[in-house]
């Protein structure tokens, strides 16, 4: 067990629901953390986040191939079946979701829909945009659970670090659209960031502890986390890095992301 395992141990105990548990605090509190700096950095450039957010996709997309697919299909016994249906499943649930709530890169830009109704008031933005970014939220705190829910350190980890490491620019994210979308008050902004990354605790929570009762489930699980967040990289987080112009800095800042997450990978895992 490395130094960084014995210590989470030490905080949290060996229930994999109370490390599932620290686990979404941790990465609720990185949110938060980054949702709290549009208070010192109020009016970021647009060069600066897509930087930021291009480097949240890379740690994710290199999360979801080292800490979730290929442990769950060594899981799964070897076969990738399991996996690929969860990831399926993964995928279709957010194309679905994304179908009843707006674009999150539109309300980050504070573009206006062209085929939303034109009774659509600023609030009511201001709703829908707080209920994307939570669904848009839900499959890391189910990951970051479902790896502690394995009983593997060496992946939940990283794993935890890597979808923490990505809430910082997330976060602060959440808190530009939400003064896009209506909310000009920054400190009101900070806190609809930081309600978006809580949801990430009880899915934590329940992501472990459904895996202790339903050990099967793992690898479909694992499968439907790659997924969601893939759709959510592909879907949302590249379009928006790359519709202003700022195309080079942030591909290098995804390059930069899936180094920084391979090597901690490597090093904790």
């Amino acid at each position: 067990m490395t130094a960084v395992e014995e210590l989470f141990v030490s905080l949290a105990g060996s229930d994999p629901v109370m490390q599932g548990l620290l686990g979404g605090i941790v990465i609720a509190g990185m949110n938060m953390l980054g949702a709290l700096l549009i208070l010192i950095w109020r009016d970021p450039s647009k060069r600066s986040l897509d930087t930021l957010l291009g480097f949240a996709a890379g740690v994710m997309l290199a999360a979801s191939f080292t800490s979730l697919i290929l442990p769950g299909i060594e899981a799964a016994g070897g076969s990738p079946i399991p996996v690929l249906v969860g990831f399926v499943i993964g995928v279709v649930v957010l194309d679905q979701a994304d179908l009843w709530i707006p674009h999150v890169h539109i309300l980050v830009t504070g573009k206006t829909r062209t085929d939303a109704p034109e009774t659509e008031t600023k609030m009511a933005s201001v709703v829908l945009f707080i209920v994307a970014i939570t669904i848009h939220n839900m499959p890391e705190g189910l990951a970051v659970g479902v790896g502690f829910g394995s009983g593997d350190l060496g992946t939940a980890i990283p794993l935890m670090l890597a979808i923490g490491i990505q809430n910082i620019p997330e976060g602060l994210a959440v808190s530009i659209a939400a003064v896009n979308a209506g909310l000009r008050n920054t400190t009101y902004a900070t806190f609809a960031g930081i309600r978006a990354g809580l949801v990430e605790i009880p899915l934590a929570v329940f992501g472990a502890w459904a895996i202790q009762y339903a050990s099967a489930l793992l690898p479909y699980a694992m499968g439907f986390a790659a997924g969601a967040m893939l759709f959510v990289i592909s879907d949302e987080i590249v379009p928006e890095t790359h519709s202003n112009g700022h195309e080079r800095v942030a591909t290098f800042g995804t390059m930069v992301g899936v180094i920084v997450m391979l090597y901690l990978d490597v090093t904790l895992g």
